[in-house]
């Protein structure tokens, strides 16, 4: 049985660090669509969509899974695991989500990538609020000063709005994306421990497998509403149009699309599953943290300004981070030789 757990407990680490590193891909190259903005795209709906457009790509580890258990069971393997509460879960989120993209893309194409960025690691702050409200988030001192810090290194921002406004834009077009890409922070603060408290509310033993058929339903409820909003918006008509005329020229826009959609699935596939084998307050974090990968390369990739407030703003967050592992580590060393092997793992691994 201790051997059992062992494998349990390894398998669940192994995972968790495969689920970080997509998180990792997916949060940093996300903001690729901001180059889509830069070089003379101006559709929102479409950038909404690329978020979650990719879906389709859930389908290989989906069927290569399949083969497997087939492989095994013949006949008997079953097709797919998602029962009618967990797909009905999985809708719902998908259809906030879908906001969420609109938000979010709405964001960017006003705001530089650095500033966007640290607004919406202000989704720690809501993520917490909601994890606490949704799935009894449980908190140390240290957790509660790591959101304090990160929230309000991200809030900085609103005191210096003005420093740093793309060429061209208006303080209205500037204040607008600002205040929707808090939007975006405080609606996926609420659908992280939404996905979450799903996942508790599940009557059925949830497999790796079973989070990509999670994270493909999600994903295409989201597509869905993004696709009503190009329809109405007729992006698709304008799309052959805005690549001709895309300045760094037809192949290079298709490619960033492309790009940003297969990121895109990087960084939802990761998000659910650092929810499912660590929790929802952990992905918040470590999309907190990616904050200073993402203002370098803002800088180096796309020549933005980085002001004091910035700076001070990173400080914080990283404070803030630093402060978050302290305590865990802390809270880990304490529990070392305290709980028996049964009680170390709250979630079974299931296998595919």
């Amino acid at each position: 049985m201790e051997t059992d757990q062992n494998i349990n407990k390894k398998m669940k680490r192994t995972l968790l660090l495969l689920s970080a590193i997509l998180l990792t891909i997916g949060h940093c190259g996300g903001p690729l669509m901001r180059l889509y903005f830069i070089h003379g795209g101006k559709r929102i709906w479409l950038s909404s969509w690329l978020e979650t457009g990719s879906w389709p790509l859930n389908f290989i580890p989906l069927i290569i899974t399949y083969l497997h258990r087939r492989s095994k069971k013949g006949s008997r393997a079953e097709l797919f695991f998602m029962k009618p509460p967990l797909f009905l879960g999985a809708t719902v989120i998908g259809v906030l989500t879908g906001a969420d993209d609109y938000l979010y893309a709405y964001g960017v194409a006003r705001l530089p990538i650095s500033t966007a960025a640290l607004i919406i690691a202000s989704q720690l702050g809501f993520t917490a609020l909601f994890a606490y409200l949704l799935v009894k988030q449980k908190f140390t001192s240290y957790s509660i000063n790591a959101v304090f810090l990160l929230t309000v290194g991200a809030g900085i921002l609103a005191l210096h709005t003005s420093s740093d406004h793309p060429k061209g834009e208006s303080n209205r077009e500037y204040f607008v994306g600002f205040f929707m890409t808090v939007a975006a922070a405080a609606l996926y603060g609420f659908i992280l421990p939404l996905v979450e408290w799903t996942y508790k509310k599940a009557r059925q033993a949830i497999s790796y497998t079973l989070l990509i058929e999670f994270q493909l339903v999600m994903c295409f409820f989201a597509t869905v509403v993004c696709t009503i909003g190009m329809i109405i918006n007729n992006d698709f008509k304008a799309i052959p149009k805005e690549a001709k005329e895309f300045e760094l020229g037809e192949t290079a826009y298709y490619v960033v699309l492309v790009c940003s959609g297969i990121i895109w699935q990087c960084f939802y596939l990761g998000a659910i599953g650092v929810i499912f084998f660590a929790s929802s307050l952990l992905t918040a974090i470590i999309i907190a943290v990616l904050l200073p990968v993402t203002e370098i390369s803002a800088v180096i990739l796309y020549h933005e300004k980085f002001q004091a407030e910035k700076g001070v703003s990173l400080v914080l967050s990283l404070w803030g981070f630093v402060s978050y592992l302290y305590g865990e580590r802390k809270d880990s060393n304490k529990k070392t030789g305290t709980l028996n092997p049964e009680t170390e793992l709250p979630q079974t691994i299931t296998a595919p």
